[in-house]
């Protein structure tokens, strides 16, 4: 038991810090180092849990940049996309898709880090910005990656970084509220979770806010440079967790 909480705190600390930071990637990062020794039901719900409140957290010590009229398209959308992916969840070859996805984040976002300007896409507007948000509603309901497509469209859009931070912060907030509601609601959470849901509070606290405070301070060119290096990061993770299921086959 000493061991299993150990490992939660330390996924939970370490998630913390790059979610202060950046705003997302609670579940990649937590789940990389959960999945070696806890369940998957029981990583899955404590990444949830950990995300909201790190989420929380971060709402309230960063609010730089906050505009409704940019969130609202993302987090409709996204309500629209979650009950997509939970229905496509058993329909759909996951593995596959982590793969197609992952692949195109390792090639696309370190090109991305490497080039002197990014490109920018100014069309769409708020139509186009919900169904980003839809994605990453659906990918929510596919594996929890709610935060990759807004986090890489907001970057690509060419926005400062509070207005992105803003954007991906509070859309990943919704997300996960009704997220950790829905697996509430159908039973995913359990009672014998309580003791490590009430670990991962303190465990989270102080790493987010230290990843908030060094965001403060960071430069837009070096936060672009966290944003894409965290999406390669994604796109590894969703590799290593889809191969080996394919490989198996």
């Amino acid at each position: 038991m000493d061991s299993l909480i150990f490992t939660v705190i330390a996924g939970a600390a370490l998630a913390g810090f790059i979610q202060g930071l950046s705003g997302f990637g609670f579940s990649l990062t937590s789940i990389s180092l959960w999945a070696w020794t806890l369940e998957p039901q029981l990583a899955a719900a404590l990444a949830v849990f950990g995300g909201l409140t790190g989420q929380i957290i971060s709402a309230f010590t960063v609010r730089r940049g906050f505009d409704w009229r940019k969130l609202l398209p993302f987090v409709a959308g996204g309500l629209a996309g979650i009950p997509l992916g939970l229905y496509l969840l058993p329909r759909l070859d996951v593995p596959m898709f982590k793969l197609m996805m992952g692949c195109i984040l390792v090639v696309i976002c370190p090109l991305m880090l490497l080039a002197p300007r990014l490109p920018r896409i100014t069309h769409g507007g708020r139509a186009a910005d919900a169904v980003v948000g839809a994605a990453g509603g659906v990918m929510g309901g596919l594996g929890g990656f709610t935060g990759v497509v807004p986090t890489l469209w907001c970057t690509l859009r060419g926005w400062d970084k509070d207005a992105q931070r803003a954007v991906i912060q509070n859309f990943n907030l919704a997300m996960l509220l009704v997220t950790f509601a829905s697996y509430c609601a159908t039973g995913i959470v359990k009672p014998s979770m309580l003791p490590l849901f009430a670990v991962i509070v303190p465990a989270v606290l102080v790493p987010s806010l230290l990843g908030a405070r060094l965001y403060i301070g960071i430069s837009e060119a070096t936060f672009r440079k966290v944003i894409l290096a965290l999406l390669t990061a994604s796109g590894l993770a969703m590799l290593s967790s889809s191969v080996p299921l394919l490989l198996a086959r």
